[in-house]
């Protein structure tokens, strides 16, 4: 039976994940101590978002909730403090994730200062705001309704343990070092599964929940980078490329799924838990 061996959060889009013991479960993903996954996400002054494919850096930018505040730090940087209330002032900006348009919440002066140092570029720190929806494409859902905040495209991302231990066997076998699971920035992995079996999964479920796969996620350059060091290192996609490009992706290389919520928004996950296995055929 597959059970929940990490939960991730990533408070802001791109940045130091937050692995917690328990979140709750949301349709537009995990939310803990305050936070909601992708809440935060650095821009561009035109909007446009960053990553790491651009700013490695961003791998050492370190948020943590911390009473009232989310805490950011990095090394080489003073902390600096971001408050979870809403003033009801903030700034309207529109900003891009991909082809969608979102209307955001700029977060002032100090924190596009604090970002722009930290990364070397002129930007702003945009807060996703409680009054928008963000809809994903129904057309990997099926038509089932669904939302998210600032991640790519989808509220979850799931991957088997299993999946990333056979990608490092194949590493192994060509002289190179075994990857964490990090690399793959998940929001839940689960140890049960046989490898890449998230891929044919309906759903994973109990009597409370249920989360669906939808989408194989299409892999760039970040899984090379050293989440702990910002240092780009070998990148994976040449040995993932030789069995996981996806024709239904137009040849990309995928590893994990893509997931909505169906049933139970607002219910528990907790490490350890073990869900029930539907396989989609």
């Amino acid at each position: 039976m597959p059970t929940l061996t990490q939960l991730i959060l990533y408070p802001i889009k791109s940045c130091a994940g937050m692995p917690v013991p328990a979140a709750t479960l949301l349709d537009a993903g995990l939310s803990a101590l305050g936070v909601h996954d992708r809440e935060w996400m650095v821009v561009l002054e035109d909007g446009q978002f960053l990553t790491q494919r651009e700013h490695p850096r961003m791998a050492l930018i370190r948020p943590r909730p911390d009473g009232d505040y989310l805490h950011v730090s990095m090394p080489g940087q003073p902390d600096i403090k971001l408050s979870l209330a809403w003033s009801g002032t903030e700034t309207p900006r529109r900003v891009r994730v991909w082809d969608d348009l979102v209307d955001a919440a700029d977060c002032g002066d100090a924190a596009a200062g604090w970002f722009s140092a930290a990364l070397g570029t002129a930007c702003r720190l945009v807060r996703f705001r409680r009054d928008i929806q963000r809809p994903t494409s129904v057309k990997w859902t099926g038509g089932v309704a669904s939302q998210t905040r600032f991640a790519d495209g989808y509220p979850l991302l799931l991957i088997g343990q299993a999946s990333l231990d056979d990608l490092n066997l194949r590493l192994h076998g060509a002289g190179r070092a075994p990857l964490p699971m990090d690399r793959f920035r998940p929001n839940l992995v689960v140890d049960g599964l046989e490898a890449f079996e998230e891929d044919y999964l309906e759903a994973l479920h109990d009597a409370d929940l249920a989360i669906r796969p939808v989408k194989p996620c299409g892999r760039c350059p970040i899984p090379s980078i050293d989440q702990a060091t910002a240092i780009p290192g070998p990148d994976p996609l040449d040995i993932l490329q030789t069995y996981r490009a996806n024709a239904r992706l137009e040849g990309a290389v995928c590893i994990g799924m893509n997931c909505i919520v169906v049933r139970g928004a607002g219910t528990e996950l907790r490490l350890g838990q073990e869900l029930d296995a539907e396989l989609a055929f």
